[in-house]
């Protein structure tokens, strides 16, 4: 970040603080509840492999969901960007994100490296990226605002806790309000403010840097609306994407128990997945703990919640791990072979 000296010491910020002291709230209220964590040790040995085959087959698709919607974003006539280059790019940045720490962070800058390094022009690559994580992400604020919104009012079976219901929601409304408020931004909004508050201090330079935000968030969020309107396939991608990866955790609770309704699992999951917003390596630990937690609100035995969730984790943290390494490899020898040659193949 701009005017943060090299060795200066990264201060966490606010809402990892919030979401840290909330996972310590949770563990302290379900802890008690996990009595016998033997029986759940054992349990983990003895799940049925056809739901757990299941489950690693759902997580390759959930991968192969998230390559399509990212060709969908960047493969263009005259693009360096072919299907194979698309599935190095995404797959090394999904081991980028897993492996590095803070809210996929890792993976955003792999990727845009690898963009940039394929020739694309600056505002192309901002551009597309930003648009790209604005249709992931936007299918996470609207299930939690409708599942949360679904559970509380009685539409989708299953308990209905205000923490886990109703403040999911209002924090996903809140989301998507704020990104359409962004999409109204003008594109040159930093330019704009720059010219009001000139100069290089802190007071002058931190408003042009949040402007020059937003506006990017805006233009996303307008490229994602494009999307929508012109029904573009990318938009299944990004769904798949998330779905099949709930779909590992329901298959994990078939495996190893009884299953919860799908309101249920859909809000544990995401819940815990705000845990990817802690500065912890692909949110390894705090994403366990939030969705432990959620489930134990939910109601779910605490032995069959933690086999269930450390399998899930299994498949979703570990299984990316070697085929992204092997992608990142390949992407450095496609990046060189670039470097060699100004005039990439047309895909």
């Amino acid at each position: 970040m701009a005017g943060r000296a090299p060795d200066s010491p990264r201060r966490p910020p606010w809402w990892s603080i919030i979401i840290a002291a909330a996972a310590a709230v949770a563990l302290y209220l379900g802890l008690p509840k996990l009595a016998g964590l033997g029986d759940s040790w054992g349990r983990l040995s003895s799940g049925d492999p056809r739901w757990l085959v299941a489950a690693a087959l759902f997580e390759v698709g959930s991968y192969g969901s998230y390559v399509w919607t990212f060709h969908r974003a960047f493969a263009r006539p005259g693009s360096r960007i072919g299907w194979r280059e698309s599935y190095d790019i995404a797959l090394a940045g999904v081991a980028a994100s897993r492996l590095l720490a803070t809210a996929g962070a890792g993976g955003i800058v792999l990727s845009a490296w690898a963009l940039r390094r394929s020739g694309m022009r600056r505002g192309d690559m901002v551009a597309g990226l930003t648009t790209f994580y604005v249709a992931l992400y936007g299918v996470f604020m609207a299930a939690l605002v409708l599942v949360g919104a679904g559970l509380r009012t009685g539409v989708l079976a299953g308990p209905a806790p205000t923490g886990l219901t109703v403040v999911p929601a209002l924090f996903g409304g809140l989301v998507i309000v704020t990104a359409l408020l962004a999409a109204t931004l003008p594109r040159d909004l930093g330019g704009r403010v720059g010219r009001r508050l000139p100069g290089t201090g802190r007071a002058a330079r931190w408003p042009r840097a949040a402007a020059g935000w937003m506006a990017t968030v805006g233009d996303g969020v307008r490229g994602a609306i494009l999307l929508l309107r012109r029904r573009d396939p990318a938009l299944l991608g990004a769904l798949g994407w998330w779905a099949l990866d709930i779909a590992v955790l329901w298959a994990c609770f078939h495996a190893f128990g009884d299953t919860p309704s799908g309101g249920v699992i859909v809000m544990a999951y995401f819940t815990g997945m705000l845990g990817n917003l802690l500065p912890l390596p692909g949110g390894l630990g705090g994403v366990e703990g939030g969705m432990i937690g959620a489930l134990l609100a939910f109601g779910v035995d605490g032995g069959l919640a933690l086999a269930v969730v450390l399998s899930y984790r299994a498949f979703a943290y570990w299984l990316p791990i070697i085929p992204g390494a092997l992608a990142y490899l390949h992407l450095l020898r496609t990046v060189s072979a670039w470097g060699s040659s100004p005039e990439g193949p047309a895909n």
